[in-house]
């Protein structure tokens, strides 16, 4: 009998503090939960991973690495992204942030994150802060052949 339920792993992969980290994560990402055929849904989970590095380098200063933690569970996955910044992400938790202005670029990360993830939020680091967010698995009827 084939089990297939995905096993537990977890990776953390320290990233450059430039916007070449964002392409970098998504990779790690998309391979991590590849190589498990974990259920989670894959471009989602490269979505909002590209979201949270790019604000992690966009919104605090310095060269400190920025880190990438994957954990995948069987109940679905979790991603955090390390910054050396301890103030909180704005709009990430409140109830309800101000619509972003349709003509600027920015103010739609946070927006899809907590829109496509099961929970996000942020907690403090004994560096700075980790934003977070889970993706529930996918039961394998839904999931793309």
């Amino acid at each position: 009998m084939h089990d297939s339920t995905p096993a537990s792993a977890s990776w953390r992969v320290a990233l450059p503090h430039t916007a070449a980290a964002v392409p970098v994560a998504r990779a790690l990402v998309r391979t991590a939960l590849a190589e498990l055929r974990h259920a989670a849904d894959c471009d989602t989970a490269e979505l909002l991973t590209a979201e949270l590095v790019a604000n992690a380098v966009e919104h605090t200063a310095g060269e400190t690495p920025i880190e990438l933690v994957v954990e995948l569970l069987p109940t679905g996955c979790r991603v955090e992204v390390h910054d050396p910044d301890p103030a909180p992400p704005a709009g990430l938790t409140v109830p309800s942030p101000p619509e972003p202005d349709p003509m600027q670029e920015g103010g739609r990360g946070l927006l899809l994150i907590r829109a496509l993830s099961s929970s996000c939020g942020h907690r403090p680091t004994g560096s700075g802060k980790a934003v977070w967010f889970r993706l529930p698995a996918v039961p394998a009827q839904r999931r793309p052949a």
